[in-house]
This record gives C-alpha cells, sequence and structure tokens, in this order.
C-alpha cells in the first residue's frame, strides 16, 4: 500500500513584517505549510518541491524535516534562489504579500506513490512548474485522492479568467476543492460566495469547502451546505490559518479511513454530520494557528487540547 500523503508546491521564505516591529524570517509557502501541519499532526508525508541552495533553502529544509516531512526536490541547481515572501501585517494582524518568487518544478524529479495528493497555490498557476505538477496529479490520482486549495495570490496568478480556467481544470479532476472567500471574490467576482463555491463543485469534486476567517467556514457536497463557526480566539496575524485548516482537515478524512482512491465513492456520500465533525476540527487547527505568530501550525496534541 503507498505511503499517506504528497504534498507537491512550493516552499517560501516568509519575511514578517508587523508594523514598527523588526521583521522576521520564517519557514512558509502554502504547500509546505500543509505538508509540515500534516507532519505536526502525526501523518507521514513527503513534499516535492524545489529549494536554492541558500540560507532560507536550510531554513526550510531544516524546518521541515524536524517535523518529519521527507522533502523531495529536482536537480541541484546552484543560481536556484529560494522563493521568499514579505508579508507586512496591518493592525488586525491580517497579511498583504509581496513576492521574490519562481516556480520551474523538474519534470524528471520522481514523484511518491501516495494515498492521497495535495497540490495549490502558485505551484498550480505558475508556469512552467504548474503544468509539471497537472502530469503529477493525473499520475497520482490512479491511486489517491486529490485536493486543491488555490490560495490566490494576485500578483502572481495571472488575470481571474486564466487562473479560473486553470484551477477549474484541476478542480476536474480533484475530489477535495478548499478556498478562502477573498479567493472565491478574486476568481468569480460578482458571485455570492455559494454561487461561487456552486460552480466549483459542478467542475467534480465531491467537496468543496470556503474558508471565511472569523466567520467560519462552509463545505458544499452534492447534498447540500454544511456551516461551521470559527472558534474564539485572539489574532496574532493570520499568516498560515488556511493551511492549518487544510492540514487537519487532510488530517481527520485520514483518521476515518477517507483518502485514496477506493475512498472515492465514499467521499461522495458524506453526510452533514461527518462533515461537520471534519470542519469542526479543522477550523479549531486554524484558532491554533492564528493565536501565535507566522505559521506556526498546532501538534495533534495541541489539536485535541
Amino acid at each position: 500500500m503507498p505511503p499517506p500523503f504528497l504534498v507537491v508546491g512550493e516552499s517560501v521564505a516568509d519575511v514578517i513584517s508587523p508594523r514598527g516591529g523588526r521583521p522576521t524570517t520564517h519557514p512558509g509557502g502554502s504547500p509546505a505549510n500543509v505538508a509540515y501541519g500534516l507532519a505536526r499532526l502525526g501523518e507521514a508525508v513527503e513534499l516535492l518541491t524545489e529549494l536554492g541552495d541558500d540560507e532560507d533553502g536550510m531554513l526550510l529544509r531544516t524546518h521541515l524535516e524536524r517535523a518529519g516531512v521527507g522533502v523531495r526536490v529536482g536537480r541541484p541547481d546552484p543560481a536556484r534562489r529560494t522563493p521568499r515572501a514579505t508579508a507586512v501585517l496591518d493592525g488586525t494582524g491580517a497579511a498583504r504579500y509581496e513576492f521574490d518568487i519562481e516556480w520551474a518544478l523538474d519534470p524528471a524529479a520522481p514523484a511518491p506513490r501516495c494515498r492521497h495528493l495535495h497540490t495549490g497555490s502558485l505551484a498550480v498557476l505558475l508556469e512552467p512548474g504548474a503544468s509539471t505538477v497537472r502530469q503529477v496529479v493525473d499520475e497520482a490520482r490512479v491511486e489517491a485522492t486529490v485536493s486543491l486549495d488555490p490560495n490566490i495570490r494576485p500578483a502572481l496568478s495571472g488575470s481571474p479568467p486564466e487562473a479560473r480556467a486553470r484551477v477549474e481544470r484541476l478542480a476536474a479532476v480533484a475530489d477535495i476543492v478548499k478556498a478562502s472567500d477573498e479567493d472565491l471574490q478574486w476568481l468569480y467576482p460578482g458571485d455570492t460566495l455559494d454561487a461561487a463555491a456552486g460552480r466549483l463543485l459542478r467542475c467534480g469534486p465531491a467537496l468543496v469547502v470556503v474558508t471565511r476567517g472569523a466567520a467560519g467556514a462552509c463545505a458544499r457536497t452534492a447534498a447540500g451546505m454544511v456551516d461551521v463557526a470559527a472558534p474564539p480566539t485572539r489574532v496574532v496575524d493570520t499568516v498560515g490559518a488556511g493551511d492549518s485548516f487544510m492540514a487537519a482537515m487532510l488530517h481527520e478524512l485520514a483518521r476515518r479511513d477517507l483518502v485514496g482512491a477506493a475512498r472515492r465513492c465514499r467521499l461522495r456520500e458524506l453526510d452533514a454530520d461527518l462533515v461537520r465533525q471534519v470542519l469542526g476540527v479543522a477550523a479549531r487547527a486554524a484558532a491554533v494557528t492564528v493565536s501565535r505568530a507566522g505559521a506556526a501550525l498546532p501538534t495533534r496534541d495541541e489539536l485535541r487540547a
């Protein structure tokens, strides 16, 4: 049986710049955060990514491997720099990002087998790496369920129609799509969140989840809508909140034996109570993450507590 999780996507050095404070560098990148979060929750996970042979690359690799993530990178390239994102925080802790990123995943880098593949963010929108990611997804889904988080970064995602076409093509081969309210507002300007989620659901996934910050989260399935509230928490910053939600949701689905191609039909038959329980776990994980600086995703013990 293949190992549980493979995450495919970018690893980024997040430079957190609070108003009036000193910038600090944290490991980040949405896919890398999800891999880290899964490992912190006790899951076996590998990350297929790209890192430079530089200080930021060493920071990211050490951070991931200490959590238990198996890090796989393409062919060595001395000229490659590890991607950077500067997050400028406003008075509420919300982040505005500025990016210095290239994404060119090596097509020759072998993708390990898995029972579930997660991808998203710049990895599925930024060429030339996005085309390689699609190939990996198409090959993996024979054995694996697939999840997608578009995690839109407007400065690097192309125009909304271009990004929407890419996201919908991947949603058509995904089992689970998670998007924030801001993602959907950018992808589908003028649509309500419910209408936008419905458009993604009609592409083919079994489950479309929308995170709404302090307003909680909701999920669309063929059977209808499920809503959960956000647990009360003190917000330090929102960096990594969506990734924490994603990792905990996948962890909970795996705990309930709902990942892997053989479970695809069961995902399409989830009842509202089970979806609500899964989203509740994910919302608690996000609440822990926003209560501390950077993408500090919870451990399994912290989530249970």
